[in-house]
Formats: structure tokens, sequence, C-alpha cells
């Protein structure tokens, strides 16, 4: 269906692809990951619209090649009075309705070789996207997602999340050739998730999916695309397998660097020994044995260059803390209650204490983000704040934070740092490099809007962190450098998240809303909860093993005991097939 061969692209300030080639087949379900900014918005954007592009290489799309697409930044539309059963019906509907009209008007046309060409088209239309079997097929579609209450529900009705797996729904069922999705999964509770994993992996059409959700990268996809640093690397297999296969890379390329190193320190003491009898002799042979090793030095030096995709530099992430405060209770919620056209929350009772690392989770549309806000706006008569707390906000609306009419440079400006070499040496760690200071913030991706929220959030040294779904749009090297920050960090957090590795990766307890208020639950328990709600009985046990094992492999290669790296990497194989 799609041929892309030594494609090469660049905007003004940045090179996006150097010589990539990758194809897509029938019965492939891709995920297409990479670093946040690295251009792959950017790609799907060629595909769907490849005229608009100047281009070196070429980009071959087989001719009448149907493409659908779910857009990352879709937004629900709260006054369209339409039910959902319409809402996703609404091409087959609008082209039955047709096909019925046209009907009518041949009862009293006297001309009907036009009106029946005319039917005959609309008819080709409506069997081309499946119309035949539309009625059944959503709502077959809407019980794979848990959404079959949902059908006669006004859209304006929905959540967030639900909203966005009714338009993958929509997308899906006109049957295309290419369903193309930019982060689908962003923002969804972990039910809506499941269900999305669901869809994935019914659907009988090619997919290329751009996602950094680890729980639907464990457990869809037959084919990754991997994008880094202008170059792509393309692998058929599953997310599991393909991690796997970089890890014995790495083992390789690490033996041989040491091995290298052996050589190359063999052969310098040599060229000193040459250059030493050199200086008193000037026999040609000699200096020819000099050269030559010079030569071979050369050769190790330039293979010793990690190979792209293996060891990819992840940013440092660091949340600092001004003022630590010693062990007390930095925030107090008493009977919180909120409400728009119905109740969100009531009777909403918790207590943080100062290095208190907490999730708060729920279902979509439940009121977190409303609650959090409260908190940050401390102006609400049943939450009390420590007069010791400084606050700092992530949002998930990255233009509420960040002025996107800024560059970086003038928005670090703004937020209070003094000087150029400031701003840079500030974020350096974060991947941000010197010529990118110069970029507009409404230009970038959405992880490198995110990455740009926690690296203003650190230089305010806040002593309590309120954060609104901190790891959506991230790559998963940044989710994991977040993750390491939270760990480290001296405060407080509150975190909304359905991010499910880095609540139980990072966070000490769980707030859960259920019935209109919060309960707590340890960590453990949630952790139970999600796994019997969504994988085998097995699963858990097996994943803490292979993670164990993965971190006895990365202990052996620091130690360069390569023997026991290959021995553990047998053990670790064996776990993911179980997988």
């Amino acid at each position: 269906m799609i041929k892309v061969d030594n494609l090469s692209y660049s905007f003004p300030q940045k090179n996006l692809y150097n010589k990539i080639s990758f194809t897509l087949e029938d019965g492939q379900h891709c995920a297409f990951i990479g670093a946040s900014g690295s251009g792959k918005s950017t790609l799907i954007d060629m595909i769907m619209d490849p005229e608009r592009y100047m281009y070196d290489g070429t980009l071959e799309i087989t001719p009448g090649c149907r493409i659908g697409y779910v857009s990352q930044f879709s937004r629900l539309d709260k006054t369209k009075e339409i039910t959902v059963f319409e809402y996703i019906g609404e091409e087959f509907i609008k082209l039955q309705n047709e096909i019925t009209s046209i009907c009518t008007e041949m009862e009293t046309a006297s001309d009907l070789d036009s009106l029946l060409e005319k039917y005959q088209r609309a008819l080709d239309a409506f069997h081309a996207i499946g119309g035949e079997d539309f009625e059944s097929n959503i709502n077959k579609k809407l019980s794979l997602a848990n959404l079959s209450k949902h059908e006669d529900l006004l859209v304006s009705n929905l959540s967030g999340g639900e909203f966005k797996l009714i338009q993958v729904i929509r997308e899906m069922l006109t049957g295309p050739d290419l369903l193309v999705m930019d982060e689908p999964d962003v923002f969804l509770d972990f039910e809506n998730l499941n269900s999305l994993k669901n869809l994935i992996n019914s659907h009988k059409g090619i997919l290329l999916v751009i996602t950094h959700n680890r729980y639907l990268l464990n457990h869809c996809f037959n084919k990754i695309l991997h994008l880094e640093n202008t170059e792509l690397q393309e692998f058929n297999g599953s997310y599991v397998d393909y991690n796997f296969s970089l890890l014995q890379r790495k083992i390789e390329l690490q033996e041989l660097a040491a091995a290298d190193t052996e050589e190359i320190e063999r052969n310098e003491h040599l060229i000193d020994k040459l250059r030493f009898v050199a200086s008193y002799h000037t026999e040609a042979s000699r200096g020819k044995s000099l050269h030559a090793r010079v030569k071979i030095v050369e050769r190790l030096e330039a293979r010793r260059i990690k190979a792209p995709f293996v060891d990819i530099k992840q940013p440092e992430i660091s949340l600092l803390v001004d003022h630590e405060i010693e062990e007390t209770t930095v925030l107090n919620v008493n009977n919180y209650g909120a409400a728009f056209d119905d109740v969100l929350l009531e009777d909403v009772n918790f207590e943080l204490k100062s290095t208190d690392k907490v999730a708060l989770i729920g279902p979509n549309g439940t009121g977190k983000t409303t609650l959090l806000r409260d908190i940050f706006k401390n102006n609400h008569p049943t939450i009390e704040i420590n007069n010791n707390v400084r606050m700092a906000f992530l949002s998930q609306l990255q233009g509420e934070m960040l002025n996107e009419s800024n560059t970086i440079l003038e928005e670090f400006f703004d937020a209070g740092f003094q000087s150029y070499q400031q701003i840079i040496s500030h974020l350096l760690n974060y991947g941000f490099e010197e010529e990118a200071l110069n970029q507009k913030i409404g230009s970038l991706s959405g992880g490198e809007k995110n990455i740009l929220q926690l690296a203003k959030i650190s230089a305010s040294k806040a002593n309590l962190l309120l954060l609104d779904e901190p790891t959506s749009h991230l790559d998963t090297y940044s989710q994991i450098a977040l993750e390491n920050a939270i760990a480290n960090y001296k405060g407080a957090i509150l975190m909304i998240s359905h991010d499910f590795y880095s609540i139980v990766n990072c966070m000490d307890y769980v707030l859960i809303i259920e019935d209109k208020t919060i309960r707590k639950m340890s960590i453990r328990k949630f952790r139970k909860m999600i796994y019997t709600k969504h994988f085998d009985r097995d699963y858990l046990e097996i994943e803490q093993k292979k993670k164990a094992v993965e971190t006895k492999i990365e202990l052996a290669l620091k130690d360069t005991d390569f023997a026991l790296a290959k021995d553990l990497s047998e053990e670790l194989e064996a776990l993911i097939k179980l997988l």
C-alpha cells in the first residue's frame, strides 16, 4: 500500500529525515515510535497529503488507496445534537438517504438513464464502505469498546475519552485500506485504553499508529517503525521482541567496544614504541609500520561509534526543591465538592504529607482536573494549604502554562531566567539544543511542550507539584526520565494519570474516584485490581521476573561481564515468549 524509499526532508531549522525507507502492507498493524519532535506527525501528514511537501526520494501510494485518519487534537463539539449511532454512521446514513431519495424520484421521472447512473454511483459508494451491514457492525464495535449502552446517547454528553473511541470506531467502520492514528491513547482512562486495545487488535486493515503508550505497545502491533535522529529503523515483529533485539545488539556492541578498547591500547603502546624508534632510525619500513598501526587504531575508533537506536540519550529531567518542608501535612481537603450541570464530586476528604507522591485516578469526566485546579487556585473554603508551600502546576492544556506565540528563549526569560547562557545550560538537559531556542513554542510537538512545562516547573523549585497527565505525548524515554525525577523529588506530588506504569513505578499510593467521592488505595491493591481486570493471572509475575532479569543484564554490562549478559538474555527471551 505504501512504499517510502530514500526519503529526505528538512525544515528551515531542522533536518527531519535522512534517506529513510519502509513499506506498509496488508495485515500490518504498525506502531510508529520515536523521540518527541523527531517528525512522526509530519511524516503522517506527508503520507496523507504528499502534494504539500517538497522532499527528496520517493513516496509511493497504491492508486485508489483510501486512507482514514484519527487526529490527536480532535475536540468534542458540545453543540452538536446528534446521537452516538448517528455520528458513527453519518456517512452510511447520508448515502442510504441519497439512495432512497433517488428511488423516490424514479417513480415519477421521465428520464431514468441519468437517475439510474446516479443510483449506481451511490450504491457502489455504499457497498465500498460495507454499508449493507453497517448497523450490526456499529453495534459490534460499540460492544467491543464497552460502549453498547451509549448508542442513543448524545455525542455532546460523552467524556473526552469516550469521544476518542467513537472517532476510532467511525473511521474503522468505513473500511479504509490504511487507517492512520496520531496518539489516539492520549488522556484515555484505563478502561477506555483497554477498549482501544480491543479495537486495534480486531481491525482487519492496515494500521499506522503513533503511540508512546507502553500498555498499547506491549499488547498490540506486529510491526515497529522507529524514528530517531533523522534515521528510521523498520522491524517486523512485536514491540517486546523489538526491545529484545535492541538489547542483544547492545550486548554485541559493548562486547565489541571492550575488545576494541584493549586492541587500541595495545596498538597505541606499539605506536609509542615505533615513534620512539623512528626518531633514531630513518628506515622506510619503520615508517610504514608506524603508519599501518595508526590506521588500525583509526579504524577501531570509527567502529566504536554506537549504532543508532541502541543507546538513545534520554532527557535529564530533574525536579528541584528550594525549600524542603519537614514531615507534616501540606494539603488538607475537607468535605470538598464540585458540580457543573451535575454533581461531579461530593464529600471528598484527604490529606497530603510533605513527601507524599500520590496518583489521582478515575474515569474520564469525573472531576479530577477540576479538583487539581481548585487546589492550585487556593481559593476554595474546603481546601487548606500549608503556609510554607510553593506550588507549581502542569496542565494538560499546554497553552495554559506556555505562551505559544513566544519562542522558547522568550518563555524562559519571562519565567525569570537572567541570561541566555543560563537558559541554554538549563534546557540542554531537557534535550533542547541551542539552535532550537528561537523556535516558536506553537510549532513544537505535544511531547516537547510537556518537556518545556517540566523544565519550567523544575526552575520554579516548588515543593508541591500538581501534575495533570504529565506523561501525555511524552516518548517512552522521557516517561522513564520523568519517573526517575519523581522518585528523586524531595517534595509532595499530586498527579492525575492514566499511565499504569508511571503510577506503579513511582507513586506511594492512589486516590481513586468512585461514586463521586475519593478513597485511598495502596499501590499493591491498585496493581492487583488492574491485573485482575485486564491481564492473565500469571502476567504480573512474569513481567516482574522480566524486569528483574533486565536489571541484572544492565548490571552485567556495567561490569563488562558479557558471558553473564548473554546467559541472562536467553533467560529473558524465555520469559518474553511466555508474555
